[in-house]
């Protein structure tokens, strides 16, 4: 069974919520209150991250495919190279996919898998670029998008890494489009302000989700098709 069978096997056996939302959004933020409702999270970017260390599954296909320039000295991924060579060449960055994307899904199926044999209510995935990405539709029971102005996007990028301005806009850019975004998105977390106001939208939907999930595992079916 390959990772996509896996994924799309494990729609039945587990509600899955596809959390998204652009960079400084605050999806981490939304996912750690799941998490503290006792919902099992998974995040896509730090597989990704886990999968690029020095002794990371996909690093010896990135050395063979890149070269040693894309390394750090520690034989991890040079994230600052690649990144300005993927912005630059969208042809590294399609290459760089196909050697991340299947590994990222085979360990998404293995964690869902995993918090289905443990009997977790339901799994939030979070996955930054979910709508850019088809690989995912069969996965997923439903999708919420955490959403702020980009202003304030870029704001609080600037303040947490040391990414330019013009950095931070490319990303921006290679994301879909905020609109469409909130167009596809099943629901939405409005995130303008602090942490405490996010607790009561999080709760209403943990609500929800859990409704949702215990009438999957009464039909065996998805109710709620994801917007993808």
């Amino acid at each position: 069974m390959n990772a996509s069978d896996a994924l799309g096997h494990d729609k039945a056996k587990i509600f899955v919520v596809g959390l998204t939302g652009g960079i400084g959004s605050g999806k981490s933020t939304v996912a750690r209150l799941f998490a503290d409702q006792g919902v099992a999270t998974i995040d896509a970017d730090q597989i990704s991250r886990e999968l690029t260390t020095t002794k990371g599954r996909a690093m010896p296909m990135i050395r063979d495919t890149f070269g040693e320039n894309f390394t750090s000295p520690d034989g991890s991924l040079n994230r600052a190279t690649m990144r300005e060579r993927a912005f630059a060449d969208d042809t590294v960055k399609t290459t760089l996919e196909a050697i991340l994307h299947p590994l990222i899904r085979e360990e998404i199926a293995h964690q869902i898998s995993g918090a289905a044999v443990r009997g977790m209510p339901y799994v939030v995935l979070e996955i930054p670029l979910l709508f850019e990405a088809m690989n995912y539709r069969h996965t997923l029971s439903r999708t919420l998008s955490v959403d702020c102005p980009v202003s304030l996007q870029i704001a609080r990028v600037r303040l947490r890494s040391k990414l330019s301005d013009a950095e931070v806009n490319a990303i921006i850019a290679a994301q879909i489009p905020r609109a469409i975004r909130l167009q596809l998105a099943c629901d939405v977390i409005e995130n303008v302000a602090g942490q405490d106001d996010l607790i009561a939208p999080v709760t209403i939907l943990h609500k929800l989700y859990l409704s949702l999930a215990a009438r999957l595992k009464q039909t065996g079916r998805k109710n709620f098709a994801a917007n993808l």
